[in-house]
């Protein structure tokens, strides 16, 4: 090969490397934007979901600061022991349902009767209900017997590290501490007791129907007839009262339930809240407890 031939072959080298270490730049400065714009996309959509978080705890603050006003400005006796309501702040709008939790068994408070009933309407065999109401008395009931307490004994051949309260329910969650009880009985009881309203009898105004049907001497066409009475525009609420352990009062504990729609029709969750109604300026109602619908976190207090 003379010198002209082996120059041009050697120039094609260089200029063939020289192409191929510019396509691995062009290919790694390819991978570089590749991953800049996905932490980018990914940080936009983290933003997007924070600030939306942001603004919808907010405006689940704003509901309740709104249920508590509308609450606190009516006269103790005037007060609604139920009620819903929507308003909107900006381009968002909340929704608000609120009860007083007298519509609730309080498992402090309510008698063996009332929290057998309710395990009965939920299919519990009356013998066996009335011995889950049983352990429910024993564990909330203060006791002196000490060692020769029988349901310490219980406890302590049950195979549990610990014995019953003996005090006052502070959750209704610790429901699920009570022994001798199925777990299927308490999931069916958590949505319809309560340890804030701190009444034996329940308002038979704003009751479920499965609260109604656990009072004393219910059968179906009874509560049949209370639900059709108590949404009749027409007839005095104070014709309810005939049935034994109910009253129309309110508990000065509300549970509420918001929930927030931001902008285009986009749910951002909600919270269910228990307060309660206080007569101080400097604190107007208590927060007792506080269950997010967004993460399903909850912050729980001890009741009033």
């Amino acid at each position: 090969m003379d010198l002209t031939n082996k120059s041009r072959t050697d120039r094609r080298e260089v200029r063939g490397f020289i192409v191929i270490a510019v396509l691995w730049i062009l290919a790694a400065l390819s991978a570089l934007v590749l991953i800049y714009l996905t932490y980018v996309t990914n940080t936009a959509v983290v933003v997007a979901g924070g600030t939306d978080r942001i603004q919808a705890e907010a405006l689940v603050t704003a509901g309740l600061e709104l249920a508590a006003l509308q609450l606190l400005g009516a006269a103790e006796g005037a007060r609604p022991t139920s009620g819903t309501f929507n308003t909107k702040v900006g381009e968002a709008r909340v929704f608000v349902a609120f009860r007083s939790e007298a519509a609730r068994i309080d498992l402090n408070a309510a008698p063996k009767g009332l929290l057998s009933g309710l395990m009965k309407g939920l299919g519990v065999n009356p013998p066996d209900a009335a011995g889950y109401a049983d352990r429910i008395l024993a564990w909330r009931t203060s006791t002196e017997l000490a060692d020769q307490d029988p349901e310490n004994a219980f406890y302590r051949t049950s195979g549990v590290p610990y014995l019953p309260r003996h005090a006052p329910f502070p959750a209704i969650e610790e429901l699920w501490l009570v022994r001798g009880i199925p777990p299927v009985v308490i999931e069916g009881m958590l949505p319809y007791v309560t340890v804030f309203s701190n009444l034996a009898s329940i308002n038979i105004a704003d009751a479920a129907p499965q609260v109604v049907a656990a009072l004393p001497n219910m059968t179906p066409e009874k509560v049949q007839a209370v639900l059709a009475q108590r949404g009749d525009p027409t007839i005095n609420p104070q014709s309810l009262l005939g049935v034994e352990g109910v009253t129309l009062e309110a508990s000065r504990a509300y549970r509420m339930t918001i929930d927030v729609e931001l902008s285009g029709a986009r749910r951002s969750g909600g919270a269910e809240v228990v307060i309660l109604l206080l007569d101080s300026a400097d604190e107007p109602y208590r927060v007792l407890s506080w269950r997010s619908f967004s993460d399903g976190s909850a912050a729980l207090q001890k009741g009033p």
